[in-house]
Parts: C-alpha cells; structure tokens; sequence
C-alpha cells in the first residue's frame, strides 16, 4: 500500500506541479486515514473516518492556499488513497 501511494503521489505530483518531492508525509496521511478504517464493515462510513477526514485533510485543504514548501497535494492523495485501501478491503 505504501509503495502504491508513494508512486501515485509522485506521478500525480510530476504531471501538476514543478519541483520535487521529499519525504514520506503522503504516506503518513494515507495510515492516518487507514486507521480511522480498522474495523468498518461494508456499506457503513464509520463516524472516526469522517472526523479524521473533517480534521486532518480539512486542514490540508485549507493549508494549501498558502506560501510554503509543503507538498499539501500529496497529503490530500495519501489519505484518498487510505480512504481506498480502507474500503477496498472492508469485509
């Protein structure tokens, strides 16, 4: 899971911004979310999965509209992508 989010972090990343990458912070973001998923069962959308996505990426959201070196775009992917593997792999 790591890997695939780090490579579509990357790729995306290449394809809409100039510069590059350092770190493993998308990848973080993707087990913050992935973790609010730990026991979620099929068809159901568990209340610590929407505070996690209200608190942390909301606060990406709003952080990406200022002037800094943080790739905000590849915290947002991580945790798109944990939100997947999450119910990709519910049961």
């Amino acid at each position: 899971m790591a890997v695939i989010t780090a490579v579509i972090t990357g790729l995306l990343h290449m394809l809409f911004f100039e510069g590059m990458l350092l770190g493993a912070s998308g990848i973080v973001f993707m087990f913050i979310v992935l973790s609010s998923l730990v026991n979620v069962k099929r068809k159901t959308v568990p209340l610590t999965f929407i505070l996690v996505c209200i608190i942390f990426l909301g606060s990406e959201f709003a952080l990406s509209f200022e002037e800094d070196s943080v790739s905000q775009f590849a915290h947002i992917l991580g945790g798109i992508c944990g939100s997947a593997f999450g119910f990709l792999r519910a049961k």
